[in-house]
């Protein structure tokens, strides 16, 4: 099995604002590992408030690669124990991950929804990300979108600008990036209207929700707080619903298990995602039918994407049916 790697440039198609800040490309890790001259591909992306930096583990790459490349072809989740063995951070172990899924399907030419018997009876639409702005600026987005459901990035509370919200009778979700005070996570949990959104994710930095209450109008969703299934129980009292995403669990195989763990603790589960490609968004997409929400709109976002594989069109997300994660680079 062959390893490599590429640090890839993306060019947004708009600013993308959220409580961290205000971005205009992202950078992402691609890996492919090939064997027989079929590739499978994998990817994680440079996130500051993650504090990640690619050049470190493309020199991790460096000191793993003769390890990985004599690796015997087992099933995933065997390669995944070997991973793991390697201490590598979620966000590398993800790439790994992905590309090792994406090429063993490939290899036995079957999908991973065919792999892991997941059925394709229930698959969620996607929301849409408005990045932060003023209220009007955000409605006349959402007026004029395509998409049905929309995730409102927002870094101030405003009440009336979640009444307003709220009027327009749509699928929105808020999301402040921990922006938000203990007051008004109060104010919201006792506010009726609260109930109206899809959920309410992040509402405080980390570390902080021993103040939320699971049993309140409001539909709390961890985001940053749930990295893994090891906090999962801890968070019970205070959130309805997680937002499971791949790099911070270190990849489709934890991810399994993540979803699996939150649904017989009673949890919502989301499929997230970064601003990825369509390497990432493919990997993600395969999980949604088997969660109640998806954010998967990354490779919409972006404006030079190096891939084809499932897609994501106006909400509707389209699995491709080729074998593993179906992903081709273009």
């Amino acid at each position: 099995m062959n390893l490599s790697w590429k640090i890839t440039r993306f060019a947004l198609k708009e600013t993308f604002s959220i409580s961290y800040g205000n971005y205009s490309h992202r950078e992402a890790l691609v890996v492919a590992l090939e064997q027989n001259g079929i590739s499978g591909y994998g990817e994680c992306t440079a996130i500051d408030y993650y504090h990640i930096n690619l050049n470190d583990f493309t020199d991790k790459l460096t000191s793993i690669q003769s390890l990985i490349e004599n690796h015997q072809i087992v099933f995933p989740s065997v390669f995944y124990a070997f991973l793991e063995s390697l201490q590598l951070p979620s966000f590398l172990r993800s790439a790994l991950d992905c590309a090792y899924w994406d090429l063993f399907g490939k290899l036995e030419n079957k999908s991973f929804c065919e792999l892991n018997a997941i059925s394709l009876g229930h698959i969620p639409e996607s929301s849409i990300t408005i990045s932060i702005a003023s209220v009007e600026e955000q409605i006349k987005k959402i007026e004029s979108s395509s998409w049905n459901k929309f995730k409102i990035k927002c870094n101030t509370f405003n009440k009336e600008d979640v009444r307003k919200l709220i009027r327009m009778d749509r699928n929105i979700a808020l999301d402040s990036n921990g922006s938000f005070t203990k007051e008004d996570c109060l104010w919201l949990e006792d506010f009726e209207g609260s109930a109206k959104f899809d959920y309410l994710e992040q509402p405080m930095q980390t570390e902080n929700y021993q103040v939320l209450h699971q049993n309140s109008f409001a539909n709390w969703m961890a985001d940053e707080d749930c990295q893994s299934t090891i906090n999962l129980r801890t968070l019970q009292p205070h959130y309805k619903s997680v937002n499971i995403k791949l790099v911070k669990c270190g990849g489709l195989t934890p991810a399994l298990e993540m979803i699996a763990t939150a649904k017989i603790l009673g949890f919502k589960t989301m499929i997230g995602c970064m601003t990825e490609s369509t390497i990432g968004i493919s990997a993600g997409a395969v999980l949604a039918p088997l969660t109640d929400y998806a954010d998967l709109d990354g490779a919409n976002l972006i404006a030079n994407d190096i891939a084809g594989g499932s897609k994501v069109v106006n909400g509707k997300i389209e699995l491709s049916e080729r074998p593993g994660l179906g992903i081709s680079i273009l």
